[in-house]
């Protein structure tokens, strides 16, 4: 488990969710550590334009080659723990509406600072506030999903926080590791980057423990992994090592594979996906679409269905593609957008199922028409096709 390997995973990652937390982004509560910001800015910049470089810019290298063109996707904490500085407070507060009042006046300037680093390396950033019942309920899933994949599809930077000013104990994530798996699972992300004030996982608490050796990879979701983690974090975050053990089987659940490491490393980032085995990585042992399509297939219940005719159920067993409205017949059931549904060929068997673009009433409207006619008949156009194909599985 502690042996030391070298792995084309990182070296490979197209999207990747890089999420940092509040010890980091504000140097132990003493307020935004713009420094600091401004250096993680720059390598997702690198990334993002896949630019040579482990210096700014101005000196780039041609010796040293960062992975070209990866899309990457932002979840910082901090956003508390700014707002106690803003207002003066030196212990966490415990109430939840005061939470939600540092969250709200920590957010004006996390956001700004993000906005104003990236834009320095040519970004243009969005901000995504994000809460569990976001991800809870399918529709507003998949629309947090479409917004995500349209920013990354733009080249935009997404800065993802949990939304602290609306939530309650009921609907909290509860730290953003957890978010930043959710994250992952939600933009099917090959990697999740977890950036700590820890150099990775050892196996005991080395500062307790003088015999505690590194662990330098591990099968994601191996329960000894638990048994090695500590407790909470510090007093501006709400995680500890657990939490990123626990977020990394979640990621782990959608084919992503996790790395911790010490956020303060000269380039992290740009090393890491150059492959150099820097902290902790936890891969999964799930590859990414299989996860996605075993979850479809097993673990949802069908709330309707479509019938489709012999040239579209051709092309779905034969090659894989999309279903498009023109090729259904026939709408059974009452379903939402987000929920998934099973397609028939037109002697009623099931061919295929999978997460409808559209609602059962809207499913009816376009049944058997072209997807440019799709907005002129519901008003609007949330995609083209009633189930993509990335969210389809056959049945047979």
């Amino acid at each position: 488990m502690t042996g030391k390997s070298t792995s084309n995973l990182l070296r490979n990652a197209k999207r990747i969710v890089v999420k940092v937390g509040s010890s980091l982004v504000t140097n132990e509560g003493r307020g935004l550590d713009e420094a600091a910001i401004g250096e993680w800015c720059r390598q997702m910049s690198v990334l993002m334009k896949g630019i040579s470089s482990t210096s700014p810019p101005s000196a780039a290298s041609t010796a040293n080659t960062a992975s070209a063109g990866c899309e990457v996707i932002m979840v910082s904490s901090g956003a508390i723990a700014e707002g106690m500085k803003r207002l003066g407070w030196a212990t966490r507060p415990h109430a939840i509406h005061e939470l939600q009042a540092a969250a709200a006046v920590g957010q004006m300037g996390l956001a700004q600072m993000y906005e104003t680093k990236l834009r320095e390396h040519g970004l243009t950033s969005a901000q995504v506030l994000l809460t569990h019942a976001d991800l809870a309920d399918r529709e507003r899933y998949l629309n947090a999903r479409s917004t995500l994949l349209t920013l990354l599809k733009l080249g935009v930077l997404p800065v993802i926080n949990e939304n602290d000013t609306v939530v309650n104990d009921e609907i909290k994530f509860g730290d953003n590791d957890t978010l930043g798996a959710l994250v992952a699972n939600l933009v099917e992300a090959d990697v999740l980057i977890i950036l700590t004030d820890q150099k990775g996982l050892y196996t005991a608490d080395p500062r307790k423990d003088p015999s505690a050796q590194f662990v330098h990879e591990a099968k994601a979701g191996d329960a000894a992994l638990e048994a090695m983690a500590g407790g909470a974090g510090t007093a501006q975050g709400r995680g500890g090592m657990i939490t990123k053990i626990l977020a990394a089987k979640r990621a782990a659940g959608s084919g992503a594979s996790t790395v911790i490491a010490w956020g303060r490393e000269p380039d992290a980032l740009l090393r890491l996906v150059r492959g150099e085995a820097i902290g902790t990585l936890l891969v999964a042992q799930t590859q990414k679409m299989q996860a996605r399509k075993q979850w479809i297939a097993d673990h949802l219940q069908l709330r309707g269905a479509v019938t489709v005719d012999a040239g579209a159920a051709t092309k779905l067993v034969g090659s894989g593609t999309s279903l498009l409205p023109i090729g259904m017949t026939a709408v059974e059931g009452d379903f939402s957008r987000g929920d998934v549904i099973a397609v028939r060929d037109a002697a009623g068997l099931e061919i295929a199922r999978g997460l409808a673009n559209y609602a059962s009433t809207e499913a009816r409207l376009i049944c058997r028409k072209p997807s440019s006619e799709i907005e002129k008949l519901l008003g609007y156009a949330a995609e083209p096709e009633m189930l993509h194909r990335d969210n389809l599985v056959l049945s047979r």
